[in-house]
């Protein structure tokens, strides 16, 4: 078992966690201090063009996330629930629509604004959509679509990026620029878009970073916390250029001195197990299921939900030279814009790039985006790396579909039949 030398936190998850409440802090008081608000989404989100327009953007999965790990969406899926929402809808959704309706305090404790935009970049998602359609009924405010083509073959097409680029030039620009007042500046959004892709090249520097053995990072449970920033308000900012350029030196030093990652409980001190995980992670209680798998030396060395808001790992970079073209590029490149084989070929991937030792699906009950179709994926990654899979289920953000005993029964029976197989010398 993993033991702790240290329980101290690298000054970029306190960095991070500042970042996230200042985030807060400014939308509880936003329409006091003359601002406006936008409620937009993270995959394909516009983050440089809405700040561009001196608009602070509102994410919803982000309030969600954060009230599941606070213990807070228990009680805001029950108030859903009670205004006829299904068990089955996504629990982001019915997350924040019971904030909403007890007085729409964000999970810091403070309220947030109502809007002044609600802009949906859809991609892959049609939850979003009817997501949309009911807080249009809750807000008086203009709503704007970016419709965002599927990507069922993983590629770009010129005809594609053409139909968003339009879409951003005749709707989304003028509606923005009604809404803030101001005329769209091409030449700010190109200085923004240079240092969204210097923050990139850092956040990749350090998702590859794990390819080193020991890994320096989890880039599952930590990868959370690495993609916070770039993937909510801070892309195109100085403070997210400071944040990855601090990000990028401690991982390097942990490298150098040939450390594991960083847990709640320490470093970890012995790598034992490789894994590359599709899906997103359990939000309420987060910390112990990270726990299942550092106290088995088991680290996680690439994952699929890291990549839900873009995929700079495969070489995507916002380009201030095509500015809306390449935020078109980012919208269509999206991990839940893509189809099946696609998703397949970018796990199998991770599986030979990482030298991962095994691969596990955590099935998210709510969540159609990635759980359609994962059984398929898990058989096609068995087939093509000879690796067997593992196969565990939660939820978001609902408590009720944490069941602590038997995800730990079955991560824990998994590894042992990795262990197994290592002995006899089957699998990678």
């Amino acid at each position: 078992m993993t033991r702790p030398v240290d329980a101290d936190k690298d000054r970029s998850m306190e960095l991070q966690k500042e970042m996230i409440a200042g985030m807060f802090d400014d939308l509880s008081t936003a329409h006091e201090d003359g601002k406006k608000v936008v409620y937009t989404f993270v995959p394909g989100n516009l983050t440089e063009l809405i700040r561009c327009f001196d608009l602070l953007p509102v994410l919803p999965e982000i309030n969600a996330l954060q009230s599941g790990m606070r213990k807070l969406s228990g009680g805001y899926i029950t108030e859903a629930e009670k205004q006829g929402h299904s068990e089955d809808v996504c629990t982001y959704v019915k997350c924040d629509l019971g904030m909403l309706k007890k007085g729409n305090v964000g999970p810091t404790g403070k309220r947030l604004p109502e809007p002044d935009l609600l802009l949906l970049s859809y991609t892959g998602c049609f939850t979003f959509m009817k997501w949309f359609e009911l807080l249009k009924q809750e807000y008086d405010c203009p709503v704007a679509m970016l419709h965002v083509p599927y990507s069922p073959d993983g590629k770009i097409h010129d005809h594609q990026r053409d139909y968003i680029v339009k879409q951003i030039r005749t709707e989304l620009i003028p509606k923005l620029e009604e809404v803030s007042g101001k005329k769209y500046d091409e030449d700010r959004l190109k200085k923004m878009l240079a240092k969204s892709a210097t923050a990139e090249d850092d956040l990749v520097h350090v998702l590859e970073s794990a390819k080193n053995r020991p890994s320096p990072i989890d880039a599952y449970f930590g990868g959370v916390y690495y993609i916070g920033p770039m993937f909510t308000a801070f892309r195109g900012s100085d403070e997210g250029l400071e944040y990855y350029r601090l990000l990028r030196e401690e991982v390097d030093a942990r490298v150098a001195a040939g450390l594991g990652p960083v847990t709640p409980d320490g470093t970890m001190t012995k790598e034992r197990y490789r894994l590359v995980v599709e899906g997103p992670p359990n939000w309420t209680s987060f910390r112990e299921f990270w726990k299942m798998f550092y106290e088995e030396d088991a680290v996680v060395v690439a994952s699929s939900y890291t990549k839900v808001g873009g995929l700079y790992d495969r070489g995507f970079r916002h380009d201030p030279d095509r500015p809306l073209e390449s935020m078109a590029d980012y919208c269509l490149g999206c991990y839940t814009n893509l189809g099946l084989p696609s998703r397949v070929e970018l796990l199998e991937e991770y599986i030979r790039d990482y030298r991962a030792d095994g691969f596990m699906i955590n099935s998210v009950k709510s969540c159609n985006s990635f759980s359609a179709g994962q059984l398929l994926i898990l058989r096609q990654i068995e087939e093509r790396t000879g690796i067997p899979g593992g196969f565990i289920e939660s939820d978001l953000v609902d408590p009720r579909y944490f069941s602590a005993a038997n995800i730990k029964n079955r991560i824990e029976s998994y590894l042992q039949m990795l262990e197994q197989k290592r002995g006899a010398g089957v699998g990678a």
